[in-house]
Protein backbone atom coordinates (compact mmCIF):
# COMPACT_ATOMS: atom_id res chain seq x y z
CA UNK A 1 0.00 0.00 0.00
CA UNK A 2 1.41 2.93 -0.96
CA UNK A 3 2.02 6.23 1.24
CA UNK A 4 -0.23 9.48 0.76
CA UNK A 5 2.16 11.98 -0.81
CA UNK A 6 1.62 15.74 0.94
CA UNK A 7 2.18 17.82 -2.14
CA UNK A 8 3.44 21.87 -1.59
CA UNK A 9 2.55 24.41 -3.94
CA UNK A 10 4.77 24.46 -7.53
CA UNK A 11 6.50 27.64 -6.30
CA UNK A 12 7.66 26.36 -3.19
CA UNK A 13 10.90 27.10 -2.14
CA UNK A 14 12.83 24.18 -0.40
CA UNK A 15 16.47 25.25 1.09
CA UNK A 16 19.26 25.22 4.11
CA UNK A 17 20.79 27.89 5.72
CA UNK A 18 24.18 28.56 6.94
CA UNK A 19 25.70 31.83 8.71
CA UNK A 20 28.75 33.16 8.26
CA UNK A 21 30.53 32.81 11.00
CA UNK A 22 29.86 28.91 11.03
CA UNK A 23 31.04 28.26 7.87
CA UNK A 24 33.48 30.71 5.94
CA UNK A 25 36.77 30.65 8.09
CA UNK A 26 39.38 32.89 6.79
CA UNK A 27 38.90 34.78 9.62
CA UNK A 28 41.76 37.10 8.95
CA UNK A 29 42.52 36.68 5.30
CA UNK A 30 41.97 39.08 2.53
CA UNK A 31 41.17 42.21 4.43
CA UNK A 32 38.70 40.87 7.01
CA UNK A 33 38.03 42.99 10.13
CA UNK A 34 37.63 41.21 13.52
CA UNK A 35 34.39 40.23 14.64
CA UNK A 36 32.75 39.74 18.27
CA UNK A 37 32.73 36.02 17.78
CA UNK A 38 36.49 35.87 16.74
CA UNK A 39 37.30 37.72 19.84
CA UNK A 40 34.55 35.66 22.29
CA UNK A 41 36.38 32.32 20.56
CA UNK A 42 39.82 33.39 21.27
CA UNK A 43 39.09 34.30 24.82
CA UNK A 44 39.61 31.33 26.89
CA UNK A 45 36.92 29.72 28.82
CA UNK A 46 33.82 30.66 26.19
CA UNK A 47 33.93 28.01 23.77
CA UNK A 48 33.31 24.13 24.33
CA UNK A 49 36.97 22.60 24.10
CA UNK A 50 38.41 26.11 22.74
CA UNK A 51 36.56 25.67 19.44
CA UNK A 52 36.98 28.74 17.12
CA UNK A 53 35.77 29.52 13.82
CA UNK A 54 39.08 30.39 12.55
CA UNK A 55 38.65 27.86 10.28
CA UNK A 56 35.05 26.29 10.38
CA UNK A 57 33.93 24.57 7.20
CA UNK A 58 36.69 26.62 5.00
CA UNK A 59 33.57 27.39 3.03
CA UNK A 60 35.42 30.68 1.86
CA UNK A 61 38.31 29.05 0.01
CA UNK A 62 35.41 25.89 -1.02
CA UNK A 63 32.33 27.83 -2.22
CA UNK A 64 32.50 26.37 -5.31
CA UNK A 65 32.27 22.91 -4.02
CA UNK A 66 29.71 23.75 -1.67
CA UNK A 67 27.45 25.18 -4.27
CA UNK A 68 28.08 22.09 -6.04
CA UNK A 69 26.66 19.93 -3.29
CA UNK A 70 23.40 22.41 -3.09
CA UNK A 71 22.87 21.46 -7.07
CA UNK A 72 23.69 17.78 -5.78
CA UNK A 73 20.72 18.53 -3.06
CA UNK A 74 18.20 19.94 -5.87
CA UNK A 75 17.64 23.01 -3.59
CA UNK A 76 15.91 25.61 -4.86
CA UNK A 77 16.84 28.54 -2.83
CA UNK A 78 20.26 29.21 0.06
CA UNK A 79 20.19 31.38 2.94
CA UNK A 80 23.56 32.43 4.03
CA UNK A 81 24.67 35.69 6.04
CA UNK A 82 27.52 38.00 4.94
CA UNK A 83 29.82 38.80 6.97
CA UNK A 84 29.97 42.61 7.80
CA UNK A 85 33.75 42.57 8.94
CA UNK A 86 34.67 40.68 5.78
CA UNK A 87 33.36 43.84 3.78
CA UNK A 88 33.85 46.92 6.02
CA UNK A 89 36.43 45.84 8.30
CA UNK A 90 35.97 48.50 11.09
CA UNK A 91 32.06 48.41 10.67
CA UNK A 92 32.06 51.64 9.28
CA UNK A 93 34.46 53.98 6.78
CA UNK A 94 36.24 51.86 3.79
CA UNK A 95 34.70 49.23 2.49
CA UNK A 96 36.63 46.10 1.41
CA UNK A 97 36.77 45.05 -1.96
CA UNK A 98 38.00 41.19 -1.68
CA UNK A 99 35.39 40.41 0.62
CA UNK A 100 32.47 42.17 -1.62
CA UNK A 101 34.12 40.20 -4.35
CA UNK A 102 33.20 36.97 -2.79
CA UNK A 103 29.70 37.80 -2.13
CA UNK A 104 29.89 38.54 -5.93
CA UNK A 105 31.32 35.24 -6.97
CA UNK A 106 29.08 33.09 -4.24
CA UNK A 107 25.69 34.60 -5.82
CA UNK A 108 27.03 33.98 -9.25
CA UNK A 109 27.83 30.39 -8.42
CA UNK A 110 24.29 30.25 -6.88
CA UNK A 111 22.90 31.77 -9.74
CA UNK A 112 24.19 29.64 -12.30
CA UNK A 113 23.10 26.77 -10.72
CA UNK A 114 19.68 27.98 -10.66
CA UNK A 115 19.47 28.23 -6.79
CA UNK A 116 17.92 31.49 -5.54
CA UNK A 117 20.13 33.49 -2.74
CA UNK A 118 18.44 34.78 0.12
CA UNK A 119 20.99 37.06 1.90
CA UNK A 120 20.89 37.51 5.81
CA UNK A 121 22.38 40.66 6.59
CA UNK A 122 23.34 40.18 10.36
CA UNK A 123 23.84 36.85 11.74
CA UNK A 124 25.68 37.88 14.80
CA UNK A 125 29.43 38.84 13.64
CA UNK A 126 29.50 41.99 14.42
CA UNK A 127 32.71 44.13 14.12
CA UNK A 128 34.94 43.99 16.83
CA UNK A 129 35.90 47.80 16.51
CA UNK A 130 31.89 48.77 16.53
CA UNK A 131 31.69 46.82 20.16
CA UNK A 132 34.23 48.88 21.45
CA UNK A 133 32.53 51.57 20.58
CA UNK A 134 29.22 50.05 23.15
CA UNK A 135 28.20 47.10 20.64
CA UNK A 136 24.98 47.42 19.86
CA UNK A 137 24.18 49.24 23.19
CA UNK A 138 25.34 52.08 21.06
CA UNK A 139 22.35 53.74 19.02
CA UNK A 140 24.58 54.53 16.66
CA UNK A 141 24.89 51.36 15.14
CA UNK A 142 21.21 51.32 13.72
CA UNK A 143 23.11 54.62 11.21
CA UNK A 144 26.24 52.28 10.60
CA UNK A 145 24.06 49.27 10.03
CA UNK A 146 22.11 50.76 7.41
CA UNK A 147 24.90 52.08 5.68
CA UNK A 148 26.26 48.56 5.35
CA UNK A 149 23.04 47.54 4.28
CA UNK A 150 23.41 49.93 1.55
CA UNK A 151 26.82 49.22 0.01
CA UNK A 152 26.25 45.68 0.11
CA UNK A 153 22.67 46.07 -1.11
CA UNK A 154 24.31 48.14 -4.49
CA UNK A 155 26.80 45.28 -4.97
CA UNK A 156 24.45 42.72 -4.98
CA UNK A 157 20.87 44.01 -5.44
CA UNK A 158 20.82 43.37 -9.14
CA UNK A 159 21.05 39.83 -8.85
CA UNK A 160 19.89 39.30 -5.33
CA UNK A 161 16.39 39.85 -4.27
CA UNK A 162 15.19 38.04 -1.34
CA UNK A 163 16.99 39.72 2.21
CA UNK A 164 16.79 39.48 5.67
CA UNK A 165 17.70 42.21 8.02
CA UNK A 166 18.98 40.28 11.34
CA UNK A 167 18.50 37.13 12.16
CA UNK A 168 16.94 36.58 15.75
CA UNK A 169 17.58 39.74 17.73
CA UNK A 170 16.09 37.90 20.58
CA UNK A 171 19.56 36.01 20.66
CA UNK A 172 21.70 39.10 20.43
CA UNK A 173 20.24 40.66 22.71
CA UNK A 174 19.56 38.24 25.20
CA UNK A 175 22.09 36.00 24.97
CA UNK A 176 24.82 37.86 24.32
CA UNK A 177 23.98 40.68 26.63
CA UNK A 178 21.97 39.22 29.32
CA UNK A 179 23.24 36.31 29.97
CA UNK A 180 26.40 36.34 28.60
CA UNK A 181 26.67 33.08 27.00
CA UNK A 182 27.12 34.40 22.82
CA UNK A 183 29.27 37.15 22.08
CA UNK A 184 30.09 40.02 23.06
CA UNK A 185 29.46 38.17 26.68
CA UNK A 186 27.77 40.70 28.84
CA UNK A 187 25.44 40.11 31.70
CA UNK A 188 23.09 43.16 32.14
CA UNK A 189 19.43 42.69 31.63
CA UNK A 190 18.74 46.61 31.41
CA UNK A 191 21.36 46.73 28.62
CA UNK A 192 19.68 43.96 26.77
CA UNK A 193 16.61 45.42 27.12
CA UNK A 194 18.10 48.68 24.98
CA UNK A 195 19.81 46.53 22.27
CA UNK A 196 16.79 44.94 21.64
CA UNK A 197 15.40 48.17 20.89
CA UNK A 198 18.14 49.58 18.86
CA UNK A 199 17.98 46.03 16.61
CA UNK A 200 14.92 46.30 15.65
CA UNK A 201 15.49 50.29 14.70
CA UNK A 202 18.13 49.15 12.92
CA UNK A 203 16.43 46.56 10.68
CA UNK A 204 13.39 49.49 10.17
CA UNK A 205 16.61 51.74 8.63
CA UNK A 206 17.87 48.64 6.64
CA UNK A 207 14.18 48.51 5.37
CA UNK A 208 14.26 52.03 4.31
CA UNK A 209 17.80 51.26 2.72
CA UNK A 210 16.40 48.53 0.82
CA UNK A 211 13.26 49.90 -0.50
CA UNK A 212 15.51 53.14 -1.84
CA UNK A 213 16.70 50.14 -4.83
CA UNK A 214 13.64 50.72 -6.08
CA UNK A 215 13.53 47.39 -7.42
CA UNK A 216 9.67 45.74 -7.42
CA UNK A 217 11.99 42.32 -6.85
CA UNK A 218 12.94 43.07 -3.63
CA UNK A 219 11.44 41.33 -0.89
CA UNK A 220 12.42 42.39 2.57
CA UNK A 221 11.96 40.32 5.83
CA UNK A 222 12.99 39.62 8.96
CA UNK A 223 14.03 36.76 11.00
CA UNK A 224 13.05 35.69 14.66
CA UNK A 225 13.39 32.64 16.25
CA UNK A 226 10.25 31.97 18.10
CA UNK A 227 8.72 29.00 20.05
CA UNK A 228 5.20 28.37 21.54
CA UNK A 229 5.11 28.45 25.00
CA UNK A 230 3.00 26.37 27.63
CA UNK A 231 2.97 26.36 31.59
CA UNK A 232 3.75 23.44 32.83
CA UNK A 233 0.34 23.24 35.02
CA UNK A 234 -2.52 25.18 35.22
CA UNK A 235 -1.55 26.75 38.29
CA UNK A 236 -2.00 30.36 38.22
CA UNK A 237 2.08 31.46 38.52
CA UNK A 238 2.78 29.11 36.24
CA UNK A 239 0.43 30.73 33.47
CA UNK A 240 1.91 34.02 34.54
CA UNK A 241 5.39 32.77 33.82
CA UNK A 242 4.79 31.07 30.51
CA UNK A 243 3.03 34.53 29.55
CA UNK A 244 5.98 36.11 30.26
CA UNK A 245 8.78 33.81 28.70
CA UNK A 246 6.43 34.60 25.41
CA UNK A 247 6.64 38.25 25.68
CA UNK A 248 10.42 38.32 25.85
CA UNK A 249 10.71 35.87 23.38
CA UNK A 250 7.96 36.38 20.83
CA UNK A 251 5.64 39.43 21.40
CA UNK A 252 8.48 41.99 22.18
CA UNK A 253 9.58 41.28 18.89
CA UNK A 254 6.99 40.79 16.90
CA UNK A 255 4.48 43.46 18.52
CA UNK A 256 6.89 46.54 17.42
CA UNK A 257 6.95 44.95 13.60
CA UNK A 258 3.52 44.51 13.34
CA UNK A 259 1.58 46.58 15.71
CA UNK A 260 3.79 49.63 16.11
CA UNK A 261 4.10 49.00 19.91
CA UNK A 262 5.89 47.39 22.58
CA UNK A 263 4.05 44.48 24.68
CA UNK A 264 2.13 47.03 27.23
CA UNK A 265 2.52 44.18 30.14
CA UNK A 266 6.43 43.42 28.99
CA UNK A 267 7.23 47.31 29.21
CA UNK A 268 5.49 47.24 32.92
CA UNK A 269 7.24 43.88 33.70
CA UNK A 270 10.63 45.45 32.77
CA UNK A 271 10.07 48.69 35.05
CA UNK A 272 13.04 51.01 34.82
CA UNK A 273 14.32 48.54 32.58
CA UNK A 274 12.55 49.76 29.68
CA UNK A 275 14.55 51.07 26.67
CA UNK A 276 15.13 54.65 25.72
CA UNK A 277 12.42 55.54 22.48
CA UNK A 278 12.40 58.09 21.00
CA UNK A 279 10.13 59.98 18.98
CA UNK A 280 9.30 58.29 15.26
CA UNK A 281 11.27 55.25 16.57
CA UNK A 282 8.48 53.06 16.28
CA UNK A 283 7.46 53.86 12.66
CA UNK A 284 10.32 53.32 11.26
CA UNK A 285 10.31 49.26 13.02
CA UNK A 286 6.72 48.82 12.02
CA UNK A 287 7.80 49.75 7.78
CA UNK A 288 5.98 47.40 6.02
CA UNK A 289 8.21 44.07 5.27
CA UNK A 290 7.22 41.39 2.64
CA UNK A 291 7.61 38.65 4.97
CA UNK A 292 8.87 37.25 7.81
CA UNK A 293 11.38 34.42 8.86
CA UNK A 294 10.29 31.75 11.37
CA UNK A 295 13.46 30.06 12.75
CA UNK A 296 11.68 26.73 15.08
CA UNK A 297 13.03 24.60 16.71
CA UNK A 298 11.31 23.52 20.33
CA UNK A 299 8.37 24.83 22.39
CA UNK A 300 8.97 25.46 26.01
CA UNK A 301 7.24 24.11 28.97
CA UNK A 302 7.57 26.72 31.42
CA UNK A 303 6.80 27.10 35.40
CA UNK A 304 7.36 29.94 37.91
CA UNK A 305 10.90 29.83 39.24
CA UNK A 306 11.51 33.43 41.44
CA UNK A 307 15.35 32.73 41.39
CA UNK A 308 15.60 32.53 38.20
CA UNK A 309 15.74 35.21 35.08
CA UNK A 310 12.35 36.46 34.12
CA UNK A 311 10.74 34.58 37.54
CA UNK A 312 10.28 31.25 35.41
CA UNK A 313 12.74 28.34 34.51
CA UNK A 314 11.70 25.32 32.05
CA UNK A 315 10.76 21.81 31.96
CA UNK A 316 12.21 18.70 30.02
CA UNK A 317 9.35 16.21 29.51
CA UNK A 318 9.35 12.95 30.73
CA UNK A 319 9.56 10.29 28.29
CA UNK A 320 9.80 12.91 24.83
CA UNK A 321 12.74 12.59 22.64
CA UNK A 322 15.43 15.20 22.99
CA UNK A 323 18.20 16.01 20.36
CA UNK A 324 21.70 16.32 21.15
CA UNK A 325 20.89 20.19 22.21
CA UNK A 326 18.67 19.21 24.53
CA UNK A 327 16.10 20.20 22.94
CA UNK A 328 12.49 18.50 22.78
CA UNK A 329 11.64 16.90 19.79
CA UNK A 330 7.70 18.65 19.24
CA UNK A 331 7.01 18.89 15.48
CA UNK A 332 3.48 20.20 16.39
CA UNK A 333 5.15 23.22 17.44
CA UNK A 334 5.72 24.25 14.44
CA UNK A 335 2.24 24.37 13.68
CA UNK A 336 1.30 26.47 16.66
CA UNK A 337 3.89 28.96 16.14
CA UNK A 338 2.85 29.43 11.86
CA UNK A 339 -1.07 29.44 12.79
CA UNK A 340 -0.07 32.07 16.08
CA UNK A 341 1.81 34.32 13.49
CA UNK A 342 -0.23 34.49 10.95
CA UNK A 343 -3.66 34.61 13.26
CA UNK A 344 -2.00 37.51 15.13
CA UNK A 345 0.03 39.50 12.82
CA UNK A 346 -1.31 38.78 9.54
CA UNK A 347 2.19 38.87 7.78
CA UNK A 348 2.09 39.08 3.95
CA UNK A 349 4.02 35.74 3.62
CA UNK A 350 6.70 33.16 6.02
CA UNK A 351 9.45 31.09 5.51
CA UNK A 352 11.04 28.68 7.83
CA UNK A 353 14.69 30.10 7.77
CA UNK A 354 15.66 27.74 9.70
CA UNK A 355 14.39 24.42 11.21
CA UNK A 356 16.32 21.18 11.89
CA UNK A 357 18.35 18.91 14.60
CA UNK A 358 21.82 18.05 16.57
CA UNK A 359 21.87 14.54 16.53
CA UNK A 360 25.45 12.65 17.54
CA UNK A 361 26.46 11.38 13.78
CA UNK A 362 28.93 9.42 12.88
CA UNK A 363 30.13 8.07 9.46
CA UNK A 364 29.59 4.02 9.53
CA UNK A 365 32.71 1.62 8.07
CA UNK A 366 30.64 1.50 4.78
CA UNK A 367 31.08 5.44 4.25
CA UNK A 368 27.61 6.48 5.13
CA UNK A 369 26.19 8.38 7.76
CA UNK A 370 22.38 6.94 9.02
CA UNK A 371 21.07 9.82 10.36
CA UNK A 372 17.21 8.55 10.78
CA UNK A 373 16.25 10.37 13.70
CA UNK A 374 17.00 13.65 11.41
CA UNK A 375 14.85 11.80 8.90
CA UNK A 376 11.79 11.37 11.01
CA UNK A 377 12.21 14.70 12.61
CA UNK A 378 12.23 16.66 9.22
CA UNK A 379 9.63 14.61 7.43
CA UNK A 380 7.27 15.44 11.07
CA UNK A 381 7.99 18.99 10.68
CA UNK A 382 7.56 19.01 6.79
CA UNK A 383 3.80 16.98 7.47
CA UNK A 384 3.23 20.01 10.46
CA UNK A 385 4.17 22.88 8.20
CA UNK A 386 1.94 21.43 5.43
CA UNK A 387 -0.59 21.28 7.34
CA UNK A 388 -0.43 24.69 8.15
CA UNK A 389 -0.72 25.96 4.90
CA UNK A 390 -3.48 24.01 4.47
CA UNK A 391 -5.09 26.40 7.24
CA UNK A 392 -4.27 29.39 5.41
CA UNK A 393 -0.73 30.01 6.71
CA UNK A 394 1.08 31.82 3.64
CA UNK A 395 3.90 29.82 3.69
CA UNK A 396 6.11 29.92 1.01
CA UNK A 397 9.45 27.83 1.68
CA UNK A 398 11.38 26.04 4.36
CA UNK A 399 15.06 26.11 4.97
CA UNK A 400 16.42 23.19 6.62
CA UNK A 401 19.43 23.96 9.21
CA UNK A 402 22.32 23.16 8.26
CA UNK A 403 23.61 22.61 4.58
CA UNK A 404 26.41 21.16 6.56
CA UNK A 405 27.76 20.50 10.14
CA UNK A 406 29.56 23.50 11.16
CA UNK A 407 30.63 25.61 13.95
CA UNK A 408 27.60 25.81 16.65
CA UNK A 409 28.70 28.65 18.64
CA UNK A 410 28.99 28.21 22.28
CA UNK A 411 29.05 24.49 21.48
CA UNK A 412 31.85 24.50 19.04
CA UNK A 413 32.06 21.44 16.83
CA UNK A 414 30.24 19.47 19.11
CA UNK A 415 27.19 19.65 17.47
CA UNK A 416 26.57 18.20 14.13
CA UNK A 417 23.03 19.92 12.30
CA UNK A 418 24.34 19.69 8.63
CA UNK A 419 22.61 17.85 5.84
CA UNK A 420 26.15 17.07 4.98
CA UNK A 421 28.86 15.53 7.22
CA UNK A 422 32.04 17.53 7.93
CA UNK A 423 35.27 15.86 8.54
CA UNK A 424 37.31 18.87 10.41
CA UNK A 425 40.58 17.62 9.94
CA UNK A 426 40.66 16.41 6.10
CA UNK A 427 37.58 18.81 5.27
CA UNK A 428 35.93 16.02 3.33
CA UNK A 429 32.16 16.47 2.72
CA UNK A 430 30.20 13.67 3.16
CA UNK A 431 26.20 12.94 2.10
CA UNK A 432 23.84 11.90 4.83
CA UNK A 433 21.36 9.68 4.26
CA UNK A 434 18.94 12.56 5.43
CA UNK A 435 20.49 14.31 2.67
CA UNK A 436 19.38 11.71 0.22
CA UNK A 437 15.94 11.90 1.65
CA UNK A 438 15.39 15.98 1.04
CA UNK A 439 16.92 15.96 -2.16
CA UNK A 440 13.83 13.04 -2.82
CA UNK A 441 11.28 15.46 -0.78
CA UNK A 442 12.45 18.55 -3.45
CA UNK A 443 12.19 16.29 -6.32
CA UNK A 444 9.01 15.16 -5.28
CA UNK A 445 7.80 18.54 -3.90
CA UNK A 446 5.84 16.41 -1.11
CA UNK A 447 6.81 14.13 1.60
CA UNK A 448 5.19 10.56 2.12
CA UNK A 449 3.26 10.05 5.00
Amino acid sequence: MSEEILKFPDDFLWGAATASYQIEGAYNEDGKGESIWDRFAHTPGKIYRGDTGDVACDHYHRYREDVENMKKLALKAYRFSISWPRVIPQGKGPANDAGLDFYDRLVDELLKEGIEPFITLYHWDLPQALQEEGGWANRDLAGYFADYVALVAHRLGDRVHHWITHNEPWVTSFLGYGLGVHAPGIKDLASAVQVSHHLLLSHGRAVEVLRDLGDERTVVGITLNLSPIHPASEKEEDKRAAERYDGNLNRWFLDPIFKGTYPPDMWKYYGDKVPKVLAGDMSVISKRIDFVGVNYYTRSIVKADPKQMFGLSTLKVEGAEYTDMEWEVYPRGIYEILKRVQDDYDPEAIYITENGAAFPDEVDEDGKVRDFRRINYLKEHFAFAHRAMKEGVKLKGYFVWSLMDNFEWAYGYSKRFGLIYLDYPTQKRIFKESAHWYRKVIEKNGVER
